[in-house]
C-alpha cells in the first residue's frame, strides 16, 4: 500500500447531495480504478457529470479526496465515494468490491483504468519490474471484472470498459512489459465479450495514443490528446454507444 491508504477497502470520503432518493432505491453508479489522477480522474469527473455516483478506487488517499471534492463541485447532485484499494491485490479487491456493492449496488459502468509503465530494455528489465506491470495492467482488470461481473449479469445490465493503449497494437522499444500487458488486456476483453453474449452486459476497450499525463513523461512521444479527450470517449462507450459495439477496441490517435 502507498502513503495514507486504508486497508480492507474501507471508504474514505463521501460527498453527499441533498437530492432525495426513495427508500431502498439506488441510482446508477460507476466504478473507476486509478481514479486519483490523470485519465482516471478525468473519467470519474465525466461520468459524475452524466449523473452517476462514482466509486473512486486508488492507492493514494489525498489524490482520491481531491477528486471527491472536485466532483462535489462540478456534479453536486451525485455521491462520489473514495475507496483505498490496491487493485492488483486479490484480497483488497474482494473487500472493496463487497463494500461497493453494499453501498452502491450493481454498477452500471466499471472502468479498468489503473496502469503503470516501466521503461527499460528487455535485458535491463528485472522479473519484479515485469511482474508489477503485468499485475497492475492485466491482472487487476481481471480481478475487478471478476468481482463485479456476476452482480452485473444478475442485474442484466452494465458495461465494463478497459483502458488499454495504442501500444496494444504495436511494439515500443524499452516498453516491452507495458506493451505485453496492453496486448493481453485487449485479449482478455475479447474473451470476456464472448462469455457475456446474451447477458445484456457488454465490454469494450479504449486504446488511447499519447495522452498529456505524467505517464507520458520520458516516453519520447509528444502528447496528441488530453485526459479529457479520452474521458469523453469512455463516457460515450460506457453510456451511449450501441450494444453492437460489444467487444470493440476503440483506437484514439489524436488530432494534434
Amino acid at each position: 500500500m502507498t502513503d495514507g491508504a486504508i486497508p480492507d477497502g474501507k471508504s474514505l470520503v463521501t460527498a453527499r447531495s441533498s437530492e432525495s432518493v426513495g427508500a431502498g432505491q439506488l441510482r446508477d453508479s460507476a466504478v473507476v480504478t486509478g481514479a486519483g489522477r490523470g485519465i482516471g480522474r478525468a473519467i470519474a469527473v465525466a461520468l459524475a457529470k452524466r449523473g452517476l455516483d462514482v466509486a473512486l478506487l486508488g492507492r493514494t488517499v489525498q489524490d482520491l479526496d481531491d477528486v471527491v471534492r472536485e466532483i462535489a463541485s462540478v456534479a453536486p447532485l451525485t455521491q462520489p465515494t473514495a475507496f483505498a484499494c490496491d487493485v492488483a491485490s486479490e484480497d483488497e479487491v474482494t473487500a472493496t468490491s463487497t463494500r461497493v456493492l453494499e453501498q452502491l449496488g450493481s454498477p452500471r459502468v466499471v472502468v479498468n483504468n489503473a496502469g503503470i509503465v516501466h521503461r527499460a530494455l528487455v535485458e535491463a528489465t528485472s522479473l519484479d519490474a515485469w511482474e508489477r506491470v503485468i499485475s497492475v495492467n492485466l491482472t487487476a482488470p481481471f480481478l475487478i471484472s471478476r468481482a463485479f461481473v456476476a452482480a452485473m449479469k444478475r442485474a442484466r445490465r452494465g458495461r465494463i470498459v478497459h483502458i488499454a493503449s495504442i501500444s496494444a497494437t504495436l511494439g515500443t522499444p524499452g516498453a516491452s512489459s507495458y506493451c505485453a500487458s496492453k496486448w493481453g488486456l485487449v485479449g482478455f476483453m475479447k474473451s470476456l465479450a464472448e462469455e457475456l453474449r446474451g447477458t445484456d452486459v457488454q465490454t469494450m476497450a479504449v486504446l488511447p495514443g499519447s495522452v498529456d499525463t505524467d505517464m507520458l513523461i520520458g516516453s519520447g512521444f509528444a502528447p496528441q490528446m488530453t485526459a479529457e479527450d479520452v474521458a469523453g470517449t469512455v463516457a460515450y462507450v460506457a453510456l451511449d454507444a450501441p450494444a453492437a459495439m460489444h467487444g470493440a477496441a476503440v483506437e484514439l490517435f489524436g488530432a494534434e
